[in-house]
């Protein structure tokens, strides 16, 4: 079983990270965590911010209430601002957020108001067991490859994702906001999370159409499991139409999906590719479900990952969420192959 304590080079870890995100001697500094954070990311984050001389305040929000009809996990939205205007405001004068809530600020609520302020970034620490975190650190040397494979996702017309089990999918991304990150950023506006390696578009209307056939040994984040059994989906103009499987995968994935009773939960949100040489598909049998949120799997290098749920840009919001990574996919872009059968090919290639 895995201590949680302050182990020396964790914090020598968050102190790397912390000042490759350019926090040093003077930052300005907030960092928000909630009752029901991992006490030990807070208190390496604290002690890395002290060690660095950044000038830093420390915000614990309550833990809201759950209203969803089923457990929601792995979303990359925390509600724990709540619409508090101290915060929200506090946040807007700073030059770094560090993010220790549960599911990240990243498509909270209020995080368009904070970066439309034009001062802050984000760091979102995930809420993983600090080994994790250790073995998936962001380096400076991963920055250039993830960028130009951002770069070739804005400027492709199309993606085709193909796999030997029967995947074949396209989308449109004439339009499509495109991202991702590294694991670190220094300018105003940018979003950082550790573990980072990810590059990914968010699909507009009417722009994701085919069929996805994930199979033994994918993953599906939210549940925090590997698939072991083949699940196929149907999707037609950004919704996932048809979930079938004879096996339990699909089963419960079917089941939570309807839980929601919301067809916005069946939309596509984003999809790409992973770019993290520290992320291991392993791993996901080496943990206990409360070690990890799961992060590192959507970081894969080589994976395809896709999405369900919240996709601002296509105007669809819900909390129903899947980040579901997958191994031997090929990814095309305008017909220049990115990914071989899971395997990073060209410039991209590590």
């Amino acid at each position: 079983m895995l201590q949680e304590r302050i182990e020396g080079k964790w914090l020598a870890a968050f102190r790397r990270v912390f000042a490759l995100n350019g926090i040093g001697k003077g930052t300005q500094v907030a960092l928000i965590s909630e009752t029901q954070s991992r006490p030990v990311l807070v208190h390496l984050s604290e002690l890395a911010l002290y060690d660095l001389g950044a000038e830093f305040c420390m915000i614990q929000m309550p833990t809201p209430p759950q209203t969803a009809p089923v457990p929601v996990k792995s979303t990359g939205t925390s509600w724990a601002i709540q619409q508090n205007r101290a915060v929200i405001e506090a946040l807007k004068l700073v030059d770094v957020v560090v993010d220790c809530t549960v599911e990240g600020l990243i498509h909270a609520p209020e995080w368009p108001e904070i970066e439309e302020a034009g001062r802050a970034r984000l760091l979102v620490i995930t809420n993983e067991h600090p080994e994790i975190l250790e073995r998936t650190e962001p380096k400076a040397e991963h920055g250039p490859k993830v960028q130009l494979g951002i770069q070739m996702l804005r400027e492709a017309s199309e993606m085709r994702v193909t796999s030997a089990l029967g995947t074949d999918l396209t989308i449109d991304l004439r339009g499509a906001p495109c991202g991702g990150t590294a694991g670190f950023g220094t300018t105003p506006g940018s979003v950082a999370h550790w573990p980072g390696g990810l590059c990914l578009a968010f699909p507009g209307k009417n722009a994701v159409n085919g069929r996805i056939v994930m199979g033994v040994g994918d993953m599906n984040l939210t549940f925090k499991t590997t698939l072991t059994s083949q699940i196929d989906f149907t999707i037609q103009d950004d919704f996932v139409t048809s979930i079938k499987g004879d096996g339990i995968d699909a089963l419960h994935l079917r089941e939570y999906m309807d839980a929601w009773e919301d067809r916005n939960a069946f939309g596509l949100s984003h999809v790409g590719w992973g770019m993290n040489p520290g992320a291991k598909w392993v791993s996901a049998a080496m943990y206990d479900k409360r070690d990890m949120q799961a992060v590192e799997f959507r970081a894969l290098a080589g994976s395809f990952l896709w999405s369900t749920g919240a996709n601002q840009y296509a105007g669809r919001y819900t909390l129903g969420h899947f980040d579901l990574p997958m191994r031997n996919c090929t990814i095309a872009l305008d017909g220049q192959v990115v990914v071989q059968n899971g395997v990073l090919q060209g410039d991209l290639a590590l």
